[in-house]
């Protein structure tokens, strides 16, 4: 990984002309180049400049070529104004020709259900293909790559294990680097970047909520993800995507960032995209997160958890992004999240509770439980009765080794 910090102006603009004389200088065939800004000294009073708003600093990778972007609704680019552009029109309106968009899991405008298929169609404001990426394939081809010269990723993450989008990135630049295609990966801050927590994965329960061998919060932009996945060679047969990273301006991994547009469906803000490191487990549960309410991954609840301790209940109905949610119709108590501190860490406590107050044990689980944990040692503890304490403590000593990893890669404070 190339990187650099520079402690003034002056230092920046020399090192940055010598830098570019010799990036002129690569192999075409170059497979490991990273490109990005220096690590900015930052302040709070800044504005979080995201990767997309750069064009300066991106246009002439993309002029006189076909391009593909990967993208959904969250890639824009914010004007003073407060108004946005999506990523496609403002290319389109600079004469960059996009031969093809790729979708990642709820669509190219956002608007499919958790885990719904989407298929592909053409994009009603702008006429080009859509190819879905959560649908019949989620690799690009090679035919669906014929004639790209350049792929352009732009989503924005949170930060989690099980939120597709990482895999989705897995994909492209496997993809890519099979077939010599240079990605430009558009960086955007992590609004779970302040931390690192939760049991690592294990490579037998690999899937697509969960590709790589790393705790459920990891701390890390999805620029600084795509050079881990490119440097610790997780792409099939080793091989190493040509990637280009636009960094972030005044940004830090302790910067406070609320996401102007819901990255999906059911995490409508920033209190449910905090508590879903938290929540998510659920999903491998006979537990509810709230979806068909309007407190998605702020709530938990089920019809067998009615006694003193969970006296908040609610009835799931269908929905924007929960055409049938789970519990349909049938009241649900639990507890209301929604007014709860901001969480540095993953609160297992939730699930310990509700593990132990549910009378019926043998149906709390299902399959999906094993692939969101990454691992069959939590399932195996909440049955044994090991406290959220002990729990979260055994999860440190491999957090520690992976920091040492993640490090290598960070392009931030």
């Amino acid at each position: 990984m190339i990187s650099y910090q520079f402690k003034n102006t002056y230092f920046f603009l020399v090192s940055l002309f010598f830098f570019s004389l010799i990036s002129c200088n690569q192999p075409k065939n170059s497979k490991f180049r990273i490109t990005t800004l220096p690590k900015n000294e930052t302040s709070s009073t800044l504005k979080i400049i995201t990767g997309a708003e750069q064009t300066e600093l991106y246009l002439k990778l993309l002029e006189n070529k076909n391009i593909a972007v990967v993208a959904n609704q969250t890639s824009v680019i914010y004007k003073n104004n407060n108004t946005f552009t999506h990523l496609v029109d403002s290319l389109k309106s600079l004469n960059i020709h996009i031969k093809t968009v790729f979708s990642p899991e709820h669509g190219f405008r956002g608007k499919a259900d958790a885990g719904e298929k989407v298929t592909d169609g053409i994009d009603a404001k702008t006429g080009l293909p859509i190819i879905s990426l959560y649908g019949k394939n989620r690799k690009p081809s090679k035919e669906q790559f014929h004639g790209i010269d350049v792929v352009v990723f732009d989503i924005q993450d949170v930060g989690v294990r099980f939120y597709t989008y990482i895999s989705t990135l897995h994909y492209v630049m496997e993809a890519c680097a099979e077939q010599n295609i240079p990605v430009i990966v558009l960086d955007r801050p992590n609004p779970n970047g302040h931390y690192v927590d939760g049991p690592m994965l294990e490579t037998n329960y690999k899937s697509f909520v969960g590709m790589h061998p790393v705790p459920i919060v990891y701390g890390m932009t999805i620029g600084e993800y795509a050079q881990m996945i490119n440097g610790e060679k997780w792409i099939k047969n080793g091989i190493k995507c040509d990637l280009t990273v636009i960094a972030l301006k005044n940004y830090t991994h302790a910067s406070k960032y609320s996401l102007p547009i819901k990255p999906s469906p059911n995490l409508p803000n920033d209190t449910s995209i905090n508590l879903y490191p938290s929540l998510c487990l659920f999903e491998g549960t006979n537990v509810s997160v709230g979806r068909g309410t309007e407190k998605q991954f702020q709530i938990f609840g089920s019809p067998f958890l009615k006694n003193k301790d969970f006296t908040y209940c609610f009835t799931p109905q269908p929905n924007f992004g929960a055409k049938h949610p789970k519990y349909e119709n049938v009241e649900c108590c639990g507890l209301d999240l929604s007014k709860t501190k901001p969480l540095d860490k993953i609160n297992i406590s939730y699930l310990v509770e509700a593990y132990a107050s549910t009378p019926d044990k043998s149906d709390f689980f299902n399959k999906f439980f094993i692939k969101l944990a990454g691992t069959k040692l939590l399932q195996e503890q909440l049955a044994n009765g090991v406290s959220a304490e002990e729990i979260h403590q055994s999860w440190q000593p491999k957090i520690e080794v992976f920091k040492k990893v993640r490090e290598k890669y960070l392009l931030y404070e």
